[in-house]
């Protein structure tokens, strides 16, 4: 039930609604301010506009704490937003709603979607070790760029968390502007400078290969280690695949007929992994217990190589080395082979050449070894020392491209 009159106090104090619904009562002179009378006896003050066609209606407060006029110069300003473009009922939702319930809407609606399980755990990691503790009560409206250049400073001993703490942050930022929590161009994470990040490059030396093979092979042989574990640290080497790859691999992929593990997706899509002669027998080596290639020792899940792999580091005294090292490592041996980084780069699924471009410097090394060759044949033929040996290159089939 509603009605249309000039509300004043004594109209306000005498208004009344039946026991089964609620009245309105419109005022007169200010098209879109009403009251709303409560079976129970209860009167508050509401405004009530139109966006995109759509009608919506904002709380303005209860009778006793606000005034007729009070309520009127609210209502007065809400609509005033309203023909400037703006919803300020929509505006009043966002300004409760906090970092923690936007993120946990990224998770849901975004992540969770879009994102690979590794990633969504990465996610997670930064959220809850990160963001939420900074950040998640706080009303995400209210979040500005002060508070996104205290938190990227209070994470400069780790730089490269810190720009992935901001990028997270950006991104979340970003869609809050898109579901309409925040007014367009509004991400605090714009202008906040991210930290230089130096690219590591971290290869097994010869030795190194060999005492990381001594101590995979001794630690299986005491039973410190599964031969899950062993077989997958090998297979990293061996391929140059990543780590999630071969963690979550199911023995549907492995096509030991044509020598290759063919996977669905992985972070740059669906990937196919050439086996060489050592990757397949390693596999051809593993018992077939699971669905996984690589399965933990309990249960029925995808091995975690992060425990053991710290016992084999230790074992192998290669303190510094992270599994990621090992894919490093398989193409630092084909770049000092004359592999031509196009193919190292289809070998390791680069989607973009620059990524591969890291290890040019390693493709050098056989050209500068040739030319020491060609330099002392030149050096013997122009002293009339005809007899002198040259050596021939070691494991170089053929020279890089220029």
């Amino acid at each position: 039930m509603s009605q249309r009159v000039k509300l004043t106090k004594r109209v306000v104090e005498s208004a009344t609604a039946d026991s089964s619904q609620e009245a309105f009562l419109w005022d007169a002179e200010l098209r879109g301010f009403g009251l709303r009378v409560h079976p129970s006896g209860r009167r508050s003050y509401l405004v009530q506009y139109k966006v995109s066609g759509r009608t919506r209606r904002l709380a303005l407060g209860a009778h006793g704490l606000l005034t007729v006029d009070q309520a009127r110069r609210l209502a007065i300003q809400a609509l005033a937003a309203v023909r400037g473009g703006g919803d300020p009922s929509r505006d009043r939702r966002c300004e409760s709603v906090s970092f923690a319930d936007l993120a946990g809407r990224y998770l849901r609606e975004h992540a969770e979607l879009k994102k690979r399980p590794s990633s969504i755990a990465s996610d997670r990691s930064l959220l809850e070790r990160v963001l939420f503790p900074r950040l998640g009560p706080l009303p995400v409206s209210q979040i500005g760029r002060e508070d996104v250049s205290r938190l990227h400073h209070s994470l400069r001993d780790t730089p490269i968390r810190a720009n992935r703490a901001i990028a997270l942050l950006s991104k979340i930022m970003n869609l809050t502007e898109r579901w309409g929590v925040r007014p367009d161009g509004s991400n605090p994470c714009r202008h906040v400078e991210r930290y230089r990040e130096s690219r590591r490059e971290r290869f097994l030396s010869a030795a190194e290969t060999a005492r990381l093979g001594d101590a995979l092979r001794d630690l299986e042989a005491e039973k410190k280690i599964s031969a899950a574990v062993a077989g997958a640290i090998r297979i990293l080497l061996f391929t140059g695949a990543r780590r999630g790859e071969i963690c979550g691999l199911l023995w549907e992929q492995v096509d030991f007929e044509r020598s290759r593990l063919a996977l669905p997706e992985s972070k740059t899509g669906a990937k196919t992994i050439a086996l060489n002669a050592p990757a397949l027998d390693v596999l051809a080596g593993l018992p077939r217990r699971s669905r996984w290639v690589f399965p933990t020792e309990v249960g029925d899940s995808p091995l975690d190589l992060s425990r053991p792999w710290e016992r084999i580091r230790v074992e192998a005294s290669l303190p510094d080395l992270r599994i990621h090292d090992l894919r490093h490592s398989h193409a630092s041996v084909l770049a000092a082979a004359g592999v031509s980084l196009l193919v190292i780069g289809r070998i390791l699924g680069h989607k973009v050449p620059a990524t591969t471009a890291r290890y040019a410097h390693l493709s050098d090394d056989p050209v500068r070894e040739a030319s020491e060759i060609a330099g002392t044949r030149l050096v013997a033929l122009m002293s009339h020392r005809h007899g002198v040996m040259v050596t021939r290159l070691p494991m170089v089939t053929r020279l890089p491209r220029a």
